[in-house]
């Protein structure tokens, strides 16, 4: 990562250190089903950047899945995002567990999953390395009590 003019960048784009409270504490604030669309919108943008890098990782040498994912998780770490474990997957299905994840941890206790940056980039990267696109979900969450967030994609349904 270098730092150039007031910027954090990786790559190309460029990111922006916010305390983890301050961005989901606008989302406890919010009532609940405004917050439910907002973590959904959150999921999505994540799932579109997060995509971008995950591409871009690709072709600096990352070709492999399993190279790929070392590479996800190890970023995932250096950008404060938690301890990233790929799991258990199969040819239709890919596993993630988070270890404090920043997101639980800024939000504190709640009532349903909290973790939808997590959850984007896992349906962004699972579409590359599972070949086709997927959908992405939190199954367990820190912030509901979980001793780790769990997540799982699995290949989109075709009509």
């Amino acid at each position: 990562m270098k730092a150039r003019r007031g910027g954090k960048r990786v790559d190309m784009p460029r990111y922006l250190r916010l305390r983890a409270d301050t961005l989901m504490g606008m989302f406890r604030h919010l009532p609940a089903p405004a917050r439910a669309q907002a973590l959904t919108a959150l999921a999505r943008a994540t799932a579109e950047a997060g995509g971008d890098s995950a591409r871009r990782y690709a072709a600096a040498g990352a070709k492999d899945a399993v190279a790929l994912l070392a590479k996800i998780e190890k970023t995932a770490a250096e950008l404060g995002w938690g301890e990233w474990t790929f799991g258990n997957g199969s040819a239709s299905r890919l596993a993630l567990e988070v270890r404090d994840s920043p997101f639980a941890a800024g939000y504190g206790a709640a009532d349903t999953e909290v973790c939808a940056p997590i959850a984007g980039m896992l349906q962004a990267v699972a579409g590359l390395v599972l070949g086709a696109p997927c959908e992405a979900r939190e199954i367990a969450c820190r912030a509901r009590g979980a001793r780790r967030c769990r997540f799982e994609a699995i290949l989109r349904k075709q009509p």
